[in-house]
């Protein structure tokens, strides 16, 4: 086992949920080491929107494997990777893209089944799995299961649904379980309860702060694509500023200076 794996394995079991800021390229993610993250994750929505692509596996294996790489270099604290579904649907394939990722030096991924039926995620976590130990290493697998997020069965059977992937990716190998959109918290300690892995959630208005989700047994805490969101949304705002008015006055409201951001880099 990895060192960095090891480790990350480790803040799964801590006295509160990891909260893992999600970065999109490599100066978010030495930005949010530097700010004491314990880890970092990255946002596929966010890795991206940065490289010029939609979100939603539109990306080549190639462009996310290379994003991944370049954030491994700066880093010191363990990486995990947003991979959506492994960028094919073929298992054999996703052992591959593993294999590449664990060369860069990563800890982890998620793997989301989306609408795929769950049979599916189980056979590519399995061959995530053979991977790894035939590099003799070891990864984190998270599986996303969208049943939540995107309605995949009524609201009434949803704990049930979560509940039933959540054993068969166990079976598979999965270490963790990330359920985007469960929020209620009689649901997410059903969950907690009955899934028998480290519970993920994403970070959503509304939901419950870190310590609160701590309480009811959730490991792990996202910030999802929230902060990319936030920063393409200033950088609107300043640029919409600057062409309306070509003022350059907004453009040093509360930004990080010079020296500082080459002293984040030094080394690097």
């Amino acid at each position: 086992m990895s060192q960095q794996t090891a480790t990350f394995r480790r803040l799964h079991g801590g006295p509160e949920p990891l909260r893992l800021p999600n970065a999109w390229d490599a100066g978010s993610a030495r930005l949010f080491e530097s700010l004491g993250a314990l880890a970092i994750a990255t946002t596929s929505a966010g890795v991206a929107w940065a490289l010029g692509y939609p979100d939603g596996g539109k990306m080549l294996a190639d462009v996310a494997i290379s994003a991944a790489t370049s954030m491994a270099r700066v880093l010191s604290v363990p990486l995990s990777v947003d991979m959506e579904n492994g960028y094919s649907d073929d298992a054999n394939v996703v052992g591959e893209t593993i294999r590449r990722l664990l060369d860069a030096g990563v800890a982890g991924i998620n793997i989301e089944d989306g609408r795929d039926a769950p049979g599916k995620l189980a056979a590519k976590i399995e061959a995530i799995k053979n991977a790894a130990s035939k590099s003799g290493l070891d990864i984190f697998v998270n599986a996303r299961t969208d049943v939540f997020l995107a309605n995949l069965v009524e609201a009434s059977k949803r704990v049930d649904e979560v509940l039933s992937r959540g054993a068969t990716y166990r079976a598979a190998g999965a270490d963790g379980l990330f359920v985007p959109g469960l929020r209620d918290a009689p649901e997410i300690i059903a969950i907690v309860e009955g899934v028998g892995l480290p519970i993920n959630l994403m970070a959503y208005p509304g939901l419950a702060s870190a310590d609160e989700l701590g309480k009811l047994g959730v490991r792990r805490l996202s910030a999802g694509s929230g902060i990319s969101q936030m920063l393409w949304g200033q950088a609107e705002r300043l640029a919409r500023d600057f062409l309306d008015t070509g003022r350059s006055e907004s453009l040093a409201e509360g930004s990080m200076p010079y020296p500082q951001l080459q002293a984040l880099f030094a080394g690097k």
